[in-house]
């Protein structure tokens, strides 16, 4: 793991310590990289929520064919394929 240093004001070091000693963590070190964690759900969830939004406006539903099924699979096989070959 690396180190980053981190420049703050003096309240905002006194407001991190006191999260570390009242929310159960170990180290500020675990309490920023909660945050981090919990900053990066949010844009995922935030990303997914666009994507859902941009299918609904996207038009109407149209039935799946068993051809759709077996192209969406073979699409899925070739993208594993370049993503698992490093």
């Amino acid at each position: 793991m690396k180190t980053m240093n981190v420049s703050l004001p003096e309240t905002m070091r006194g407001y991190i310590e006191e999260q570390v000693k009242m929310g159960g963590y170990g180290s500020v070190s675990e309490y920023i990289r909660d945050l981090i964690r919990q900053d990066q759900k949010r844009k995922a969830k935030e990303h997914l929520e666009t994507l859902l939004l941009e299918g609904l406006d996207s038009g109407s539903a149209t039935p799946m064919s068993d051809r759709d099924w077996t192209e969406i699979r073979q699409a899925v096989r070739d993208r594993l394929k370049t993503t698992n070959s490093f």
